[in-house]
């Protein structure tokens, strides 16, 4: 008992055209293009939004180290105008937990290795500052102390630190943010601009190509077969020609010479077969039967 192949599709009635081939195999480069743009645009969107991330943590950094040279500022001048005035004798507040909460989230918001140092020597440059500004109540209830100079000579050079360290620290995360756009904007050059263009061409040479195989190949193998299927059905004369000396050209040229002398072989079979008949018409038919 043999296998009836057609009734799963091989070798059964329905196959594939040479022009639904092309068709095909041209959509199959296309559709690879695209699945290529797709994932380079993904991946530009990846590392975008890596990318996009550090900025923001870098401007983060940037706004909390300007706070905390704010509230130093702010802290500082306090003390400057206590000093000046000599009658008043209320200390300024200081919120060291305020302070403190900044520099934690300074720390976490920093992406650099070089930036991490620096935010630890701010802390202690801090630290040395506010243990330095705690004299300040020995300093005012003190008959012996010039508060002026106490603050010149001892607070004034480790808030100059603290400034100093604070003004380094915004550099180098000004400099991480510097880097980070810079490497944001080579980064869409680099994976979207060569991957539309290239996906651009690619679309562009599929289209020309499928244009070149179904003008050239496919629409003339499809129009010889149609001549011929003609000439087969209704006897009707093969007159389908196209400029070319390539192989198609001489293809159709050889299936033009076999179809012109089929149809002359037709010609004379049906001559002879009509002039037999005629003999055959023309032969008196015997009478009778033989005498014994």
């Amino acid at each position: 008992m043999g296998f009836d192949w057609k009734k799963i599709g091989l070798g059964g009635e329905r196959r594939l055209t040479m022009r639904g081939k092309f068709i095909l195999g041209m959509s199959s480069i296309a559709v690879i293009l695209m699945l290529s743009s797709i994932i380079s645009v993904t991946e530009y969107r990846r590392m975008s939004n890596y990318v996009s991330d550090l900025i923001a943590s870098n401007i983060n950094s940037l706004n909390v180290s300007q706070r905390l040279a704010t509230i130093t500022d702010s802290y500082n001048l306090k003390i400057l105008a206590l000093i000046g005035d000599e009658s008043s004798n209320i200390l300024p507040e200081f919120d060291s937990e305020l302070f403190l909460s900044h520099c934690d989230s300074l720390k976490q918001s920093l992406t650099s290795r070089r930036a991490l140092p620096l935010a630890d020597s701010v802390a202690y440059a801090y630290s040395a500052y506010m243990l330095t500004s705690l004299e300040l109540q020995n300093v005012i209830s003190s008959d012996f102390i010039d508060s002026r100079e106490w603050y010149f000579e001892r607070l004034q050079p480790r808030f100059n630190r603290l400034h100093s360290d604070l003004e380094t620290l915004n550099v180098a995360i000004y400099d991480d943010l510097e880097s980070n756009s810079e490497t944001f904007q080579e980064s869409f050059y680099r994976s979207i601009v060569p991957g539309v263009v290239s996906v651009a061409a690619g679309l562009l040479l599929v289209v020309l190509l499928l244009f070149f195989f179904l003008s050239y190949f496919v629409d003339p193998i499809r129009r010889m077969n149609a001549g011929m299927t003609l000439y087969r059905t209704s006897g009707k004369r093969y007159t389908y020609g196209f400029d070319g000396d390539d192989e198609l050209a001489a293809l159709n040229d050889s299936l033009s010479e076999v179809t012109e002398e089929n149809a002359d072989l037709r010609r004379r079979m049906k001559l002879l077969r009509t002039k037999i008949e005629q003999l055959k018409q023309s032969q008196p038919e015997e009478e009778g039967s033989p005498d014994f």
